[in-house]
């Protein structure tokens, strides 16, 4: 089990890509609410949304990488000097669950380029930055089938594995002195919108998590930047209590419905 950290927040800037909603946004607000400046990339805006009043909105679609690699350059020319944190929460799934030849080419182009090759331009954007502000932290939002591939769900489950594999590549690249790399991930499904989405009006939610579970664990990993936990990718429960994957891996969601 992990306890909460008490080290102070230094002045600057966090990037929270993803940010508007779901898990991302559950971050956004946690770190918004500690008093750092937080830059929020989505395709929708944030500023609108309670408990969000106050963040930067740059806008972004991942999908597009070109536009998306000149957006992350402008953003780290504005806010590079005071950057010293990056949560990447941004994600597509895709409308449903559906076996691999039921899926377009096109489906399978957008969750690679959100859930992988943004990461990859994210990082390759953030990390000069980043490493002059060391120790630094770049978090990354995995997911359960990291460690539970299943049916009807070959490209989410794909890209997220080739996600959490690039992390753990990275962290050894970097090692604990320099940029701490740290995955985290939800032991249970997430209520967020684009769940709602897939799910039947009358759906109950009351065994799911919520975004905001996430932000203890946001902010311990903030205000320590990751200290003792590069490299980790840490399940966070139902409570907001999180431990390392190797101790208790997520189960399988694989037979939930779509």
């Amino acid at each position: 089990m992990l306890g909460m950290t008490k080290a102070s927040p230094r002045s600057n800037t966090v990037f929270v890509m993803g940010g508007s909603t779901g898990i991302g946004r559950g971050i956004a607000q946690a770190l918004l609410g500690a008093g750092l400046q937080v830059v929020v990339f989505s395709r929708s805006s944030p500023t609108d949304q309670p408990g969000l009043e106050g963040v930067i909105w740059r806008p972004i679609d991942l999908t597009d990488p070109g536009e998306s690699r000149q957006r992350l350059d402008a953003a780290v020319q504005e806010f590079g000097s005071t950057l010293d944190a990056v949560f990447y929460s941004a994600v597509y799934y895709g409308p449903k669950r559906a076996p691999l030849l039921q899926v377009s080419e096109q489906e399978w182009r957008d969750q690679l380029n959100v859930n992988l090759h943004g990461l990859w331009l994210t990082l390759a954007a953030t990390l000069p930055a980043l490493r002059l502000r060391t120790p630094a932290l770049f978090v990354g939002v995995s997911s359960e089938v990291v460690y539970n591939a299943g049916p009807n769900r070959s490209g989410y489950a794909a890209t997220k594995a080739a996600a959490a594999s690039l992390l753990d590549s990275l962290a050894q690249e970097e090692g604990p002195e320099g940029v701490r790399v740290v995955q985290v991930l939800p032991e249970k499904m997430v209520d967020t919108a684009g769940i709602r989405q897939r799910r039947p009006a009358t759906f109950d939610y009351s065994d799911y998590m919520t975004p905001q579970t996430f932000q203890s664990i946001t902010l311990n990993l903030y205000n320590s930047r990751g200290e003792g936990f590069h490299g980790d990718s840490l399940v966070v429960g139902h409570n907001g209590d999180a431990w390392r994957v190797e101790e208790a891996p997520p189960a399988s969601q694989s037979k939930q419905s779509a």
